[in-house]
């Protein structure tokens, strides 16, 4: 195996789960069982801790060992997370990402720069573990006592039908020499029942001369009382479980359980083996263990068959004999059949890109056969031409959807963002996430994360307001920012929303027109006014801080958004609250379009954009028309980009939809529909307006992409429909 390779791996992973570790501590307050999530950042800081050993990383082995053994306390309930302990693990997680980022540059050994923050860290670490406090159940702790005795037999035997698990535990040589402590597991075990009673089992204790203080040769013999499952049970021992013997017995009243719920499993193929763990009575653990046994050759004799799995688990003693004729039973009523897996592979984001690209040149070479079949009138060549478009648009369909990712992963960096920022201000808000499952492609989630950043720490800053004027307006004292997702019309919509103080118009436009920007005796309405505040360095807040105020910066959030061929607006009711709406296409790539002509000029229109195709019928020198009833404004490319020559003698209206706006662009034909790969334009006409891209045609020709959200902005001042809502 490539060691880099798996260096980059590793890497990969790591990143991933702190990620997961950081979101799990944000949440620990929010889980209803805290112990999962509690289980999950140990696991999280301890995969890194085993992975980082196997690279001789030992100063990330170091740091993550302190991290685990905090956790390990915290897991057993010797010590109690509270907030302190929550900002000094994020504080972990975030030295740590920065020991991963150094690493991906090839800085193998601990940087001289970083290593006083993370000493700082480890003391902060282990003054918490210090402190730690009394066990919270003394009996339990107290039951934990280990006594060796000489000859141990099953410790709830002269009792007869015990209603007692019976743990079989033969921990592994070198369990202390991978950072694991025998006693915290046991201590973790008694807080999912009652400890009856144990005995230490020193068989494998070696002359003293032959001892290594650094291996364990103990064993033990446990009767514990718990509802607990199996699966609960053995869990406990999960990170030793590939270090370990172990043997669990359940009580005998569990057996005719096990009978009952493997009569009562629904009608499914299965085998054997998924039966017995469905129903409790084996752990997947000891299931893989029988299965290498069966399969293993060297286990039986010559030519002779494998055992039956059953008899396997039944001569190990983890499952009674009963219960594994109840699953054949079971097995018998349904047809054995293979179970799907589900399988998931790492690609270069490069490589997907590139793919794109191929798919691109594709579709342009594809409408050039097209052009040329109409254009010498072979109806062979035509229905080939047919069928190779289809596929093409089949292939463009599956290669887009491979560069679509969920924008949660986007949206979950920002609860950390309003844990910080929070405290910075010294305000209490939250965070509610909503449509994290809505994708887009991931060129526009990386280019997306910042705007967003800006707007949701102006939100908090000056929208936000301090608890105790929130109270004094008849609010609760936390405030909250809410993020949405949703698809609208091809497009994703993402709306930032809080429910401080909200934008006062009269203060907006006083500054504006104390600024020049706007004509004193111009009638805006609500939605111009708001929207000054994306003008460059507008401002109204009235003391400057750390985070830009509403303005400050704004008009590069909507410059960036606009690079993203997106649109972004506000809405604001005072005292109630501000809703910033963000408008993007779902990809920089190849859309669906739809192709018009004015004069000689060819342009496209997003498909998704158009509601319907309407003809051209209006007085002379009017800009609207009459839809159903309804007013539509009109939009005349021939007049806005001054094309030479007379109109058409039969024009045609193509309505559009954009948001909660609607206006008709007049044009002379209509072409129909065309796949569109996505040119980016020079940046010598980055300035020209309601333009968005470019596309070549199959005649080899470039037609204008037109930019529909700056299409209805040149009608707004002049009456845009607005839907009704």
């Amino acid at each position: 195996m490539n060691l880099d390779d798996a260096l980059q791996t590793f890497i990969a992973e790591s990143r991933e789960l702190l990620e997961e570790m950081e979101n799990a501590l944000l949440n620990v307050d929010l889980a209803g069982d805290q112990s999962e999530a509690i289980n999950a950042i140990f696991r999280a800081a301890h995969t890194i801790k085993g992975s980082a050993g196997l690279f001789s990383l030992d100063h990330i082995v170091a740091f993550t060992h302190v991290v685990e053994s905090l956790l390990d306390k915290v897991r057993d309930g010797s010590i109690t997370l509270n907030d302190e302990m929550v900002v000094l693990l994020l504080s972990c997680c975030d030295y740590l990402s920065g020991m991963m980022n150094g690493l991906a540059a090839g800085q193998h050994e601990q940087d001289p720069d970083t290593a006083p923050e993370g000493e700082m860290l480890q003391q902060q670490l282990r003054r918490h573990m210090d402190g730690e406090a009394a066990p919270a159940n003394p009996a339990a702790a107290a039951a934990l006592a280990v006594h060796a005795e000489p000859g141990v037999e099953r410790i709830d035997s002269g009792r007869g039908d015990s209603d007692y698990w019976h743990i079989s535990l033969r921990f592994g040589r070198g369990v202390l020499q991978n950072g694991m402590d025998p006693i915290a597991f046991l201590r973790y075990l008694a807080k999912l029942g009652r400890v009856v009673g144990i005995a230490t089992v020193p068989d494998a204790l070696p002359p003293p001369d032959d001892m290594d203080a650094e291996l364990c040769y103990l064993g033990f013999e446990i009767a514990f009382d718990s509802s607990a499952d199996r699966e609960a049970i053995a869990g406990v021992f999960e990170f030793v479980q590939d270090d370990c013997e172990l043997r669990i017995i359940p009580p005998h009243s569990k057996v005719s359980e096990y009978v009952n719920l493997i009569r009562a499993l629904p009608e499914q193929a299965a085998r054997l083996g998924e039966i017995l763990v469905r129903c409790g009575s084996v752990t997947q653990q000891e299931l893989d263990g029988a299965l290498q046994q069966q399969a293993d050759p060297d286990r039986r004799p010559d030519d002779a068959p494998p055992p039956p799995l059953g008899s396997i688990l039944v001569g190990a003693g983890n499952v009674p004999p009963v219960v594994v004729e109840a699953a054949l039973a079971k097995q018998k009523q349904v047809s054995e059949q293979k179970a799907q897996e589900s399988r998931s592979i790492r690609v270069d984001s490069d490589k997907l890109d590139k793919l794109i690209d191929l798919v691109g040149e594709l579709i342009i070479a594809g409408a050039r056969a097209n052009m040329i079949g109409q254009q010498i009138r072979n109806s062979e060549l035509l229905e080939a031409t047919s069928i190779v478009t289809g596929l093409v648009e089949d292939v463009r369909d599956a290669a887009l959807e491979l560069r679509m990712v969920k924008i949660g992963a986007t949206f979950n960096r920002f609860q950390r963002v309003v844990h910080d920022v929070a405290r910075e201000l010294g305000k209490d808000i939250g965070l509610i996430v909503d449509g994290e499952d809505a994708e887009l492609d991931k060129t526009v989630v990386e280019k997306i994360g910042d705007p967003l950043m800006h707007l949701v720490r102006n939100a908090m800053d000056h929208g936000i307001e301090p608890a105790d004027v929130r109270v004094a307006a008849g609010k609760p004292a936390r405030g909250m920012i809410k993020l949405n997702a949703f698809h609208e019309s091809g497009s994703i919509v993402i709306e930032v929303c809080d429910d401080g103080g909200g934008l006062r118009k009269e203060k907006i436009l006083a500054k504006a027109i104390e600024r020049g920007l706007v004509d004193p005796e111009r009638k805006l309405s609500d939605s111009e006014i708001y929207n000054l505040i994306f003008e460059a360095g507008f401002s109204t807040a009235d003391k400057i801080t750390n985070l830009s105020g509403r303005g400050v910066g704004m008009d590069v959030v909507k410059r960036n958004i606009q690079a993203l061929r997106g649109s972004v607006d506000v809405s604001s009711r005072e005292g109630q609250g501000t809703t910033v709406t963000v408008r993007l296409p779902l990809t920089l790539a190849i859309i669906d379009g739809f192709l018009v002509q004015v004069g000689a000029s060819v342009f496209v229109i997003p498909l998704d954009m158009i509601e319907e195709c309407i003809e051209y019928a209006t007085e002379p020198g009017q800009d609207y028309t009459d839809l159903r009833g309804q007013v539509l404004p009109l939009v005349r490319l021939r007049t806005l980009f001054r094309i030479d020559g007379a109109a058409a003698r039969r024009e045609s209206i193509v309505v559009l939809k954009f948001g909660n706006q609607r206006a008709g662009l007049v044009v002379d034909t209509l072409l129909g529909e065309f796949q569109t790969v996505i040119k980016p334009l020079s940046p010598l006409f980055s300035e020209v307006k309601c333009i968005s891209g470019s596309t070549i045609l199959g005649s080899g020709e470039v037609a204008l992409i037109l930019d529909v959200a700056a299409l209805l902005h040149t009608v707004g001042g002049k009456g845009a429909v607005a839907l009704a809502a």
